[in-house]
């Protein structure tokens, strides 16, 4: 605990300096004003995260959080659950949907087992087990508080690693047969919305499932009696060790500067539950995608961020945050590499 207590602490509000010598830069620059949109906005951001005017991202990774889900017992997912340990592999090797993506924006892949079923012996797969998956949310807590905690904390931990290492740039990324379920579950509890209003079909369970994966949701709810007002407590009753883990690279980024790329769904999920224990964290994200996932914009709506891409993806792994590196990295080269009026000898007055 003593971790997450010193990570929140060092949490502060963004370089309000840094940010206004950005936005008076961009306004000066060879262009009407606002001209660029969202990419304007993504400068001064980073700039107000880093501290700095023209920040070097392009050392930048993406942590994929590996985790199974023990409520994969009621049939909530249409893929077998040893899916989660293949496809961590697949990630590892750079064979999977995030890996040209990833090798495309020029991130590295840091891919942690932090709660698969079964052993994953692999030279590119981080072993940093809280345990061997989650328990069932349909007949008891996913784990226990002091585990939701570990599992925050080893995010934290993996990501200050990575940060040690040079990353100036980071995004979340996660994979878990059955935590479309679990992220519903913690959506539900989070804003009280029933869950038969954000339920969506995951990773392609038959629609005449649906009804039975709403039903398992409520079921967990209704058991666990998670508290809404404690988010590590329904972390713990009805989340997932890849929901925490991303919650504590998220916290992480925030207490050291570093601006946080998440992805779709379960990402935002991890986002809300980080600004929950930490508000300030908000101003440390950028959401990268509108996931297709049926909660997916009441998600980031609780959030209240605006999402940089609508494609319709659904995918997860990190592979919305791989696509929107290149557009933040992007807002900064414009800032630093566009001329302003008076550097090119244009007289506006």
């Amino acid at each position: 605990m003593e971790l997450l207590r010193n990570t929140l602490a060092k949490i502060t509000g963004l370089n309000k300096e840094a940010m206004s010598k950005s936005r008076i830069r961009i306004d000066h620059l060879i262009k009407p004003i606002g001209s660029l949109g969202q990419l304007e906005n993504l400068a001064v951001q980073v700039s107000g995260i880093t501290g700095e005017l023209f920040p070097d991202l392009s050392n930048k990774a993406i942590i994929v959080m590996a985790a199974d889900n023990g409520v994969c017992e009621e049939g909530v997912a249409a893929a077998p659950q040893v899916v989660t340990k293949i496809q961590t592999i697949n990630i590892a090797n750079g064979v999977s949907g995030l890996g040209p993506l990833a090798r495309m924006s020029g991130a590295e892949l840091v891919v942690v087992d932090i709660g698969i079923m079964s052993e994953v012996n692999h030279h590119n797969v981080i072993n940093r087990k809280v345990r061997h998956g989650t328990y069932n949310i349909a007949k008891g807590p996913a784990m226990a508080y002091d585990e939701a905690i570990k599992a925050i904390e080893t995010g934290i931990e993996i990501t200050e690693n990575e940060i040690k290492k040079g990353r100036r740039l980071i995004g979340t990324g996660e994979m878990g047969i059955g935590n479309t379920t679990s992220s519903t579950a913690l959506l539900s509890v989070l804003t009280g919305i029933d869950p038969i209003k954000i339920t969506g079909v995951g990773a392609n369970l038959p629609l005449d499932k649906l009804a039975m994966k709403v039903r398992v949701i409520r079921q967990a709810i209704s058991i666990n009696r998670p508290d809404s007002n404690d988010p590590i407590d329904a972390l713990a009753k009805v989340g997932g060790f890849d929901l925490a883990g991303m919650t504590g690279i998220i916290l992480a980024c925030a207490a050291n500067k570093v601006p946080c790329v998440i992805d779709g769904y379960i990402s935002t999920i991890s986002a809300i539950l980080a600004c929950q224990l930490s508000p300030l964290c908000k101003d440390y994200i950028i959401s990268s995608h509108l996931s297709l996932e049926k909660g997916a914009k009441v998600a980031i709506d609780f959030l209240g961020l605006k999402p940089i891409l609508y494609l319709d993806m659904r995918l997860g792994e990190g592979s919305g945050a791989a696509l929107a590196f290149q557009i933040v990295e992007s807002a900064v080269l414009i800032n630093r590499d566009m001329l302003t009026f008076e550097e090119s000898g244009i007289d506006m007055v």
